[in-house]
């Protein structure tokens, strides 16, 4: 049996991939914050029989708590073969570049750039240990700078300095663990689900929390030829999935 930790698993986006998981007998940890909110979710899914799951106390921006999920999860296994780093926040208005205030870009970053970082780094003695490790960081295509500088991108105009600079610099963060691990087993890429309607973002966007949850999943599960160091967003290139940095 595999195992798989997804933060920010309790609702949304994370639990669809945690249940998408869940549904493929893979074993997983539902990082959440609240131990109360992550218990609702783990009822949802043992309501549908997926009794292949638990919930791990687990604020990404406190490096106390990732210290004990670490602690936590390493008493129950010495393995672990997937981590998808969901947990993410948009950071609050305004999102001018002008009149965002450091403090809304201090809570992003310490979620959506430093939580991976805190994550990633105390989980990756496990991972390690798979025989073949997949790592995804759930970004936006928002956070391509190449995109977002063509006037011709679908949402060119939609322009947000605290939200996709923090996804920006999520990216990088990618790139380069890639490559300092690009002669091992592991698969690490960066996927956005797509505008998706969830509370995230006022239930706005097109797309199904189920799909973006199988486009998040999809790279979880890519075989040992599967790609590393890219990033994906078939919402904006449904041909290959993979878009410009």
């Amino acid at each position: 049996m595999k195992f798989a930790l997804v933060t920010g698993a309790n609702k949304s986006i994370g639990f669809e991939v945690a249940q998408q998981l869940a549904q493929k007998g893979i074993y997983v940890y539902l990082g959440s914050r609240s131990v109360e909110n992550g218990k609702e979710a783990l009822d949802k899914l043992k309501a549908k029989g997926l009794n292949n799951a638990e919930v791990i106390r687990l604020d990404v921006t406190n490096d106390e708590s990732v210290a004990n999920a670490r602690k936590e999860i390493g008493k129950k296994t010495k393995v672990l073969d997937i981590l998808i780093n969901n947990a993410g926040v948009y950071g609050g208005y305004p999102q001018t570049a002008l009149d965002a205030a450091i403090d809304q870009f201090k809570a992003a970053y310490d979620t959506n750039v430093y939580g991976v970082v805190r994550v990633t780094q105390a989980f990756i003695d496990l991972l390690k240990a798979s025989s073949a490790p997949r790592i995804v960081n759930v970004s936006s295509s928002q956070g391509s700078i190449t995109l977002h500088s063509d006037p011709a991108y679908k949402y060119y105009d939609y322009k947000g300095a605290v939200y996709l600079s923090s996804k920006s610099a999520l990216n990088m963060y990618t790139v380069v663990l890639a490559y300092e691990l690009k002669n091992t087993g592991f698969k690490i890429n960066a996927v956005c689900p797509g505008y998706t309607k969830t509370d995230f973002n006022g239930h706005r966007g097109p797309g199904s929390v189920k799909d973006a949850g199988t486009r998040i999943v999809k790279y979880a599960l890519i075989d040992n030829d599967g790609p590393t160091g890219k990033f994906f967003s078939e919402e904006n290139n449904p041909a290959t999935g993979e878009i410009p940095w």
